[in-house]
């Protein structure tokens, strides 16, 4: 088998579509043997922050010297971005083993009529991948929700963490943020402990009560006292229990994202459950680094590229834009999927931009240019649609090199994996 070949047996289940519910992943676990239950994790939900936060706790831990599994979703670039070991992707052997040793069994569960969908067998795979691996502890993002979501099929975690929730997949999880934090709130289980960072008052009451319910302790980003020396689009500096600690994730929001992994961390190491040396936090955090979050892809012109796709992500851009760069004349690359709230999006970076270059996905959820052009106009001085994105980038690229703007592209994480080789390759 060829690592294309392997990747086509992935991306087969994909027609299968995402259906809620843990019985066909558990069923799938079975035969493979539980390899989950082999495994220690840190299982975190919540519709903004997620990656960051994984991101950050990853790179400590495997500084620490612990052997480090990290799940996230989705990719940007890589399918191999999703299964990680000690920060790196997986080998593109590790990934046809696995599927050559597994893969017979959905095809065994489809004759008996358990039809495994695409992100269950991709989250099977990590638990079969990591478990082999051996890995002392697995940073665990979930894809969707958190109650029904396939992640949620492990015991319960050394600590569970919620990042910000907001209005997202409102259609499997609710349209209400109390519904949407229900779902979030059930990864929290009993005999462990859980983290939130900064709620909304409804979801935070949702959060409180759950870890009543469930006598968890619950420990809030907001009680630990961690002062911001400095914030500049580069870095960010925060002082913790008299350390110095540099974050080179950029973005305003990204301060919160990195309270919340510190106070894991300090739990963690707190109640004895893990090892975790200041050294460790500090090299850790400043290693982190987490693809289209606020990237810098090019510093002359500036060119930002972020995968923010709901309006809490785009409100959480446009505050980071205001302080970083505010003043500076800017034009967006805009691409984004139909089941997404693109008009609040759109209303939240209204005449943020001197032009918006509305793109199409690659993607059968996107909105095509046209589309997403007519949902722009009146909200920003020009709209241009163009029906290719790598003409889109050349475009605004050399418009923002004339004329001194900053270059901005958001709008979804399917955008940033599809025109990031191409920005980097182009602003070399």
């Amino acid at each position: 088998m060829t690592y294309e070949n392997a990747l086509e047996k992935i991306h087969s289940l994909l027609t299968f579509g995402s259906r809620p519910g843990l019985d066909r992943i558990k069923t799938l676990l079975k035969i493979m043997g539980n390899p989950q239950d082999n495994l220690k994790f840190i299982h975190i939900a919540g519709t903004n922050g997620k990656g960051s936060v994984c991101q950050m706790l990853s790179s400590v831990l495997t500084m620490q010297g612990y052997k480090t599994g990290l799940f996230i979703s989705p990719y940007i670039t890589d399918f191999r971005e999703r299964i990680q070991i000690n920060g790196k992707m997986i080998s593109e052997d590790e990934l046809i083993n696995a599927v050559e040793e597994t893969f017979p069994l959905v095809e065994y569960l489809r004759k008996k009529d358990c039809i495994i969908t695409e992100f269950e067998y991709v989250m099977a795979l990590e638990f079969y991948i990591h478990n082999k691996a051996n890995c002392d502890v697995v940073v665990l993002e979930t894809g969707m929700g958190g109650l029904l979501d396939c992640t949620n099929v492990i015991k319960p975690p050394l600590c569970s963490v919620i990042t910000a929730i907001g209005l997202d997949h409102t259609e499997i999880l609710g349209s209400t943020i109390e519904e949407v934090a229900m779902q979030k709130c059930g990864i929290i289980k009993p005999d462990s402990f859980v983290v939130t960072s900064i709620q909304e008052e409804k979801a935070m009451r949702v959060i409180e009560d759950t870890a009543k319910k469930k006598r968890v302790p619950l420990y809030k980003s907001e009680d630990f006292n961690i002062q911001v020396v400095s914030s500049d689009i580069e870095k960010t500096v925060l002082k913790y229990n008299n350390l110095e600690i540099t974050l080179h994730l950029t973005g305003l929001h990204q301060i919160e994202n990195a309270k919340t992994a510190l106070t894991v961390l300090e739990n963690l190491r707190c109640k004895g459950i893990l090892k975790i040396d200041d050294t460790s936090l500090v090299k850790g955090f400043k290693k982190a680094v987490n693809p289209a979050r606020l990237e810098i892809i090019s510093r002359n012109p500036l060119v930002l590229l972020d995968g923010a796709h709901n309006p809490n992500g785009i409100e959480a851009l446009k505050k980071s834009l205001d302080f970083y760069i505010k003043g500076k004349k800017k034009i967006c690359i805009l691409g984004m999927l139909r089941d997404k709230d693109s008009l609040s999006s759109i209303k939240l970076l209204e005449n943020t931009f001197e032009e918006v270059v509305t793109v199409p996905i690659n993607n059968p959820r996107s909105l095509n240019e046209i589309e997403l052009y007519s949902k722009c106009l009146g909200h920003f001085k020009k709209v241009t649609p163009k029906k290719e994105i790598f003409s889109a980038f050349d475009y605004a690229y050399n418009k923002a090199k004339e004329k001194n703007f900053a270059l901005i592209i958001c709008g979804s994480l399917y955008l940033s994996g599809e025109i990031r080789p191409y920005a980097l390759e182009k602003t070399k």
